[in-house]
Formats: structure tokens, sequence, C-alpha cells
């Protein structure tokens, strides 16, 4: 695989940058997906990321004695420090409040309320360290009538609008495939960060910054609500693989001998172009299809016409005719196919690694590049509790003796 050059600038490697977050200390109490996905974002922005996890490991590790369920866990925990502290112990919440003292992010997404029942709400660890910036990720926030709800993707999901607009207007509503408010929840988590610590910068202040799950996907159904609005409150109609605001066509999944291809027309030169390419010139003065209206409002014949051309190419052989033509068009692809991505390989933000649990698997290493800083490697995530001695002794100072007392006492 080629290497990604950083230095498109032409820069020797000793004037490269370093990189962006170098220097700033995270200490992540993240869990599952949407705490862990924003401190990965940091760790490859150049933090230095200590994960915080109960004796025997946060809930994500427990998957893994299912199938392949502890590569997420692997994905999202590269370039980390990895260790246990039981905060249930009093000796265990000290060792955090030292860790906190110099620390300049403290992030977590519990259910609201338990880091205060722990003793370490906003409160109380701004006082240790007034530069701190603490971050909250939640379901639905840390008030409002809903927040002590329980949230997980799915229920997340069906909540926020998403699982309504997914599916097909014939039959019930189902969940979008990847993680989508989990996700979306970290990468907001990530933002909120990156602002309170460019504020600090200003003010040299910290501050609290939270995100919900909820809110963060919210803007996400905009084509939804356009229709929603658009028919003057009427709750829309699941579009399937249509356009969720019903305001593009043709803009479907069509067949094609071996597989499927995404296609879609968002100016008249596309539609014209994708005439051409059917030898269908004819339908430019079709009245049903005279503009974009009449295309949406004839949608199934326009579909019915398109997927009977598209059912004579193979896959590939359609989405290069397409390219060729500059018509917006993608092959609906496999795993395997997006895991062995070649664009993505070469950029480096995939990457083949030797896991030490895993084996051969292939990692995100963040879609974050900086051109001109150093490139960080990729490093595996590790057992839990594998830098105990790293982080309690060599960072915090613990003392070989008072290490071994906190040890037997059950404080990690």
């Amino acid at each position: 695989m080629q290497e990604f050059a950083f230095a498109q600038d032409g820069l020797p490697q000793e004037a490269l940058m370093k990189r962006p977050l170098e220097g700033v200390l995270v200490i992540d109490l993240g869990q599952i997906y949407n705490g862990p996905y924003a401190t990965f974002l940091m760790a490859m922005a150049g933090a230095r990321v200590i994960k915080v996890e109960p004796p025997g490991g946060e809930k994500m590790r427990r998957r893994g004695s299912v199938g392949g369920a502890m590569l997420p866990f692997a994905m999202l925990n590269s370039n980390k420090e990895f260790v246990t502290l039981n905060l249930k112990s009093p000796e265990g919440v000290a060792l955090l409040k030292q860790m906190i003292a110099q620390a300049d992010v403290l992030l977590e997404n519990f259910a609201p309320g338990t880091m205060d029942r722990l003793g370490l709400g906003y409160d109380v660890v701004r006082k240790l360290n007034p530069r701190l910036v603490y971050a909250s990720g939640t379901g639905y926030g840390s008030y409002g009538p809903n927040r002590n709800l329980l949230a997980m993707d799915l229920t997340i999901q069906a909540m926020s609008g998403v699982m309504a607009s997914t599916g097909f207007p014939d039959r019930p509503p189902v969940k979008a495939g990847p993680a989508l408010c989990d996700f979306f929840g970290g990468i907001h988590l990530y933002g909120a960060v990156m602002t309170a610590l460019f504020r600090r910068e200003r003010t040299g202040e910290g501050s609290l910054v939270e995100v919900s799950m909820l809110e963060s996907v919210y803007p996400s159904l905009s084509s939804t609500l356009g229709l929603y609005y658009g028919s003057g409150g009427q709750n829309p109609p699941r579009t399937g693989n249509r356009h969720g605001g019903m305001a593009e066509a043709p803009y479907n999944v069509y067949t094609c001998s071996d597989g499927y291809v995404a296609l879609l027309c968002v100016s008249d030169k596309h539609w014209e172009s994708l005439l051409e390419a059917m030898e269908r010139t004819d339908l430019l003065s079709d009245p049903r299809f005279a503009g974009l209206q009449a295309r949406v409002d004839n949608i199934d014949d326009l579909d019915r016409i398109i997927d009977t051309w598209t059912r004579q190419f193979t896959r590939d052989a359609l989405f290069d005719l397409l390219t060729a033509r500059r018509i917006p068009a993608a092959p609906v692809r496999e795993i395997d196919e997006v895991v062995n991505d070649a664009h993505m390989h070469e950029r480096g933000t995939l990457r083949r690694i030797e896991h030490p649990d895993l084996g051969n698997v292939v990692l995100p290493a963040g879609p974050m590049i900086f051109p001109g800083s150093e490139r960080t490697e990729l490093s595996p995530s590790k057992a839990a509790g594998a830098d105990n001695h790293l982080v309690y002794s060599d960072w915090l100072g613990l003392s070989a003796e008072e290490f071994a007392r906190l040890q037997a006492g059950g404080a990690f």
C-alpha cells in the first residue's frame, strides 16, 4: 500500500508540523460507541487519551464473546492508554481526581446524574481544575422531561424520526443499518470539545459541554422535514430508496444483472446525459418527464423505464458508463468490498494491521487528514488495565508500595 504523503507542499520531513492536539491530555470514561468515538478522533489528532474502565473492562468488551463483536472495540480504541479504576471505591475516585487535576479534557457518556452520584460532577471537578473541559454525551441531554429515558442507538432511532423515515411505505418502519445516532452524537461531542478548547485558548477557562444523540441526529431529517412542511404538516410516507423529501427524480437504486446501482439526477444536465446514455432522448419531449415536478409526479413510470434499461448491464459496466457521462451513480457494494476499498487504503484512512487479539484486520484511522502534519501511526487497542503501571506509577507518581496497596484494595 502506498503511504499517504502528508508533506504535499514539499516541506522536508523535519519541517512537518506537530499533530493538532499534541500536548492535550484526555481522560476517557466513554463506553460503547458514542464517547469512545469522540476520544478516538482526539487520539488520532495527537491527543494523549487515557481510557478508564471498570475492573473487567467496559461494556463493549463483553460483546467479544459473540462472533466478531470485539472488532468495534478495536475500531474505536486505537491509540489509547488503558487503565482500570473502581469508581465505586473512595480510593478509585481519589485516583481519578488526581488524574483530572492534570487533564485538559474529561469525557463521559453515562446516564445523566451518574457522575454526580459518584461525587465527580462538574461542580466538583472544576474546583480541582478550572481549565478542564468536561464533556458529557447523553441520549436526551442532562435536563428536560426525557432526560432519564434509557438511550441506545435503536431507541434514539425510534424516538428521533429516523426509523419512521426509513423503509418502504407499505412495510413497517425499520432501523438504519449503521449506528447513526451513536456516531452522530460522538462526532458532535468531538466538535463541542474542540469548540470549548478553542474558547479556553482565548479565555483561559474550562467549561462544561453536553451533546445529546437525539438532537445530533435531528438535522439529518432535513429532506423528510421538507416533505412534512411542504405537505402542510402531514406525516410523510417512508420513501424507500427514493429521495426522502420526494424532491428529486430519478433518485433510486436500480437493478442490474448481477447487483444494484444507486443513480440520481440533480440537474437537467444529468437528466439529459442519462437519456443520451439510455438512447431515449425521445423522453425529453414526453410531458410526463418535462421538468423536475413532472418527473416526481410520474416517478413510478420513470423508475420502471430506467430499471428496465439498467437490467441489461452488469453492475460495474453500468457504473462505468454512468461515470463516463458524469452522472451521479455508485455501485451498491458489499461489506467485503468496502473493507478492501483501494481508495481509502491509499489515503491511509483505512489500515490493515496485526491486532494482538483479532489477528489481521482492517481498522479506521479516522476521516480527518492534516496535510503538513506528522502522521499518526495506528496503535491497536489493549487489554483492560494494560497501562496501569504506566499511568499510575510513571505519570501520577505512585510508589511501588502505594500501587500495590491500591491494587490489593480493589481501587483498580
